[in-house]
């Protein structure tokens, strides 16, 4: 029996050993499973594949589904559009779903039993987030249009077609927050809209010059209730938006009428509605700071028979609340969170007010529970696991058997080595330990000494997690060990933590960033003269100031990052941003010279790696212009890249190829790691993938 053993490990060890290091085009044969939804009887689940061509730059997403039980697996899509966001008929026989495939992105309807998809709307301004209303004759959904026009598509159709052919083209602003990272208004809001199956007729349920549903990164501008007469969605109706956090929560019936808004007396943030199954509540997540845009999210009720609102996350959850769904009782809610590091599952009792956890899975993008409250389909993933689909059973809110349903990525897992990471806490001198995630190079020998990045990362106030990601795997397959410090400013390790870095910007987190690079080149491993540094967004301003106070670092990348705050503030589009965290406006304010980079130009002198996105209206391309001109001043080896069609984040297929490429060509040239997989000219002048 031992000597079975003994060669079924030297298997496992020859087996991991044969696989190759993860490479950039690996990243692109990395399938994303997402908008997991299950059907009405709960026997199966929809969910969304998307997946990158690197060779053509292109990229595309079908639907499949699957059962419950993991069994008999479909494809159920396959078009060259894209096609996403699966929603369930009533009855479960048919899904409605997103498409690019004729007029732009519409509503289209596939039977399960097989025929081929019917397009169901043909509105010019496209359609966002369909939710079908339950007896599944409507649905809502949001669309940009000209608030003079609301649901006249004619009418949105000609203001459109005006302006693309007319022979004078020009931005016209007699407001701020006249354009939004990589969108100029124009004039347009974003209003919430039902649509009328049978009669194919468009209502404007939030007229007006507002925008109703409010931007967000994910979904939860709007709700429908239980019994499908009314809507909840979130607008701000502030007349400074630009300068205020005060989303609130509105009620309009879906025969129309006038909107009426239920949080105004909170003049903070209120988002993310979803309506209790019995239909007594409205659940949602709320701010109490105004104008504080990382205060921490709670979960609030809405009691629909008196209007009392509670929070119920107030003494007993310390940390952001994400995503939340009633359980099928009304008794509980479900929600995820940021927690050191990871992104658990649980649910709260809305009498008692006790929370349990119901899943820790690494990082959990999202769930959804069964009509019958017995299990959780749920996509999650982990540094050294892609994303995929899984489901648990649940035994009284707590999940059981966590079973793998998909294994899209089992190619390249089977293939490729995919580095887990290690956990540390390091002491700093702020007093705090701070959180660090390692990655290991492929066929890392202990005994070895490897060149070491540490990335820094933006927000700021966010936090590095056991989640997947391109640059955790790349870099580690070209030699590299990387390292993500989760300093001052970070969520997931209690609110005062995520608050400290606010007008401290250069202060505590850098002293964190170099507590954890100075802890980190006195491993064995580590080359201590070989250590670089980059950072996006606030970890731009990172690198920036990292470059005026000090020469640890060998060579460093910054990514759109903020370095003159004065100019930053002038060209930032979400005011309520710099106004809380560098203590207002900068007029007569030190603060902002106390903190800007640009102020510590003559002691620029490591090498660095520029990168940045023309249509970044967060933090404008103009930001790393400056630097770049400072660098190259100062005679400081330097090299600038602007990715001229995006924003705050490059285009993952069109533009992310060449910034990891880039970031290995310069740290290869200043650490010693492997070198850059593609030709740098020819990716830039001619596309082409090959050395």
């Amino acid at each position: 029996m031992r000597k079975i053993l003994f060669l079924l490990c030297c298997c496992v060890v020859f087996t991991s050993a044969q696989k190759k290091p993860f490479a950039i085009a690996d990243l692109y044969k990395i399938k994303s499973v997402s908008e997991a939804t299950i059907s009405p009887d709960g026997k199966r689940i929809a969910f969304t594949v998307s997946e990158s061509f690197l060779e053509t730059g292109k990229s595309n997403a079908d639907i499949y589904v699957v059962n419950a039980d993991g069994s008999e697996l479909r494809k159920l899509t396959n078009n060259v559009a894209r096609d996403a966001s699966p929603r369930w008929s009533s009855d479960g026989s048919s899904l409605y779903f997103l498409s690019s495939r004729k007029d732009g992105m519409q509503v289209w309807k596939l039977s399960l039993n097989g025929g081929e998809a019917e397009q169901i709307t043909k509105i010019s301004t496209g359609i966002g987030d369909p939710q079908l209303l339950p007896d599944g004759k409507s649905f809502v959904f949001a669309s940009d249009v000209y608030p003079e026009c609301g649901a006249d598509d004619a009418c949105n159709k000609k203001i459109s077609d005006a302006k693309e052919n007319g022979a004078i083209q020009a931005h016209i602003a007699d407001r701020l927050l006249y354009r939004h990272w990589t969108s100029w208004k124009d004039g347009t809001r974003t209003h919430t809209f039902l649509f009328n199956l049978d009669t194919k007729k468009y209502s404007d349920l939030s007229p007006g010059d507002f925008d109703a549903p409010a931007f967000s990164l994910g979904s939860g501008g709007y709700a429908v209730s239980p019994d499908g007469k009314e809507i909840c969605f979130v607008s701000n109706h502030d007349v400074n938006e630009e300068e205020t956090t005060n989303k609130d929560l509105f009620l309009v019936s879906t025969n129309e009428g006038e909107p009426k808004n239920i949080t105004a007396s909170n003049l903070a943030y209120d988002g993310d509605p979803a309506y209790s199954p019995d239909g007594k509540y409205i659940a949602s997540k709320m701010q109490k700071i105004p104008t504080y845009e990382s205060d921490r999210f709670r979960i609030a009720l809405y009691e629909r028979a008196t209007g009392k609102i509670e929070m119920i996350t107030e003494d007993n959850f310390d940390n952001w609340v994400n995503a939340i769904q009633w359980a099928p009782d009304s008794k509980s809610i479900y929600f995820t969170g940021d927690v050191q590091g990871n992104v658990p599952l649980y649910t709260i009792d809305i009498k008692s007010k006790k929370i349990v956890q119901v899943l820790n899975a690494k990082y959990i993008d999202a769930f959804d529970i069964s009509s019958d409250g017995k299990f959780i389909a749920y996509t999650r993933r982990s540094v050294g696991e892609p994303v995929e689909l899984w489901k648990a059973t649940l035994e009284k809110g707590v999940a059981k058997n966590p079973t793998r349903l998909t294994f899209f990525n089992k190619p390249v897992e089977d293939s490729v080595d995919i580095r887990p990471a290690e956990e540390l806490w390091i002491q700093s001198p702020t007093g705090k330990k701070i959180h660090t995630f390692l990655v290991k190079p492929h066929n890392f020998d202990p005994k070895k000494k490897y060149p070491l990045i540490l990335n820094v990362h933006g927000g700021p106030q966010s936090q590095w997690a056991d989640a997947f990601r391109g640059d955790w795997q790349v870099y580690p397959g070209s030699g590299y060990i990387v390292a993500f410090a989760n300093p001052h400013g970070s969520t997931g390790y209690g609110q005062e933590f995520t608050a400290e870095i606010s007008k401290d910007w250069g202060g505590k987190v850098y002293e964190d960033v170099m507590a954890v690079a100075d802890s980190l080149s006195k491993i064995s491993f580590v080359d201590a003269e070989r250590m670089g540094a980059m950072g996006w967004s606030y970890g731009g301003y990172m690198m920036m100031w990292l470059e005026g106070h000090t020469t640890k670092f060998k060579a460093i990348a910054a990514m759109m990052g903020v370095y003159d705050l004065r100019a930053m503030h002038g060209t930032t589009e979400e005011l309520w941003f710099p106004q809380w965290d560098l203590n207002g406006a900068p007029y007569g304010n030190e603060m902002y010279q106390q903190w800007s980079p640009n102020n510590f130009v003559e002691k620029f002198k490591t090498p660095c790696l520029v990168i940045t996105g023309e249509k970044d209206y967060r933090v404008s391309y103009t930001q790393s212009l400056e630097f770049f001109t400072d660098l190259q001043k100062m005679k400081v080896p330097s090299r600038l890249i602007v990715f001229p069609n995006d924003g705050h984040w490059p285009n993952g297929i069109k533009s992310m190829p060449l910034y990891y490429n880039a970031h290995l060509d310069w740290f290869h040239k200043y650490l010693g790691g492997d070198p850059a997989p593609y030709d740098m000219t020819k990716m830039v002048r001619n596309q082409a993938f090959e050395k």
